[in-house]
């Protein structure tokens, strides 16, 4: 496997993309008192991200929402 070459974002764009979204709507956001609180808010913002929040890759659905379209769709094929 090939990592992503030192300044080269390119290489590698949906975790540059990924660690955007993270920085955007969680590090720049939140204070963080210790590593407890830290821990709370992280696993808020990534639940929030993986179920709620819509996502351009997913023509702005959440995950969720994504998921139950596409089971409603394999459902009538099936």
């Amino acid at each position: 496997m090939q990592f992503s070459r030192p300044g080269k974002p390119t290489d590698n764009a949906y975790i540059e993309s990924f660690n955007g979204s993270l920085r955007d709507e969680c590090l720049n956001v939140h204070w963080f008192d210790d590593l407890t609180d830290a821990q709370t808010k992280l696993q808020a913002w990534r639940q929030e991200y993986n179920e709620t929040r819509p996502h351009r890759a997913l023509n702005e659905l959440s995950p969720l929402e994504y998921k139950a379209r596409w089971a409603e769709r394999r459902s009538e094929i099936h």
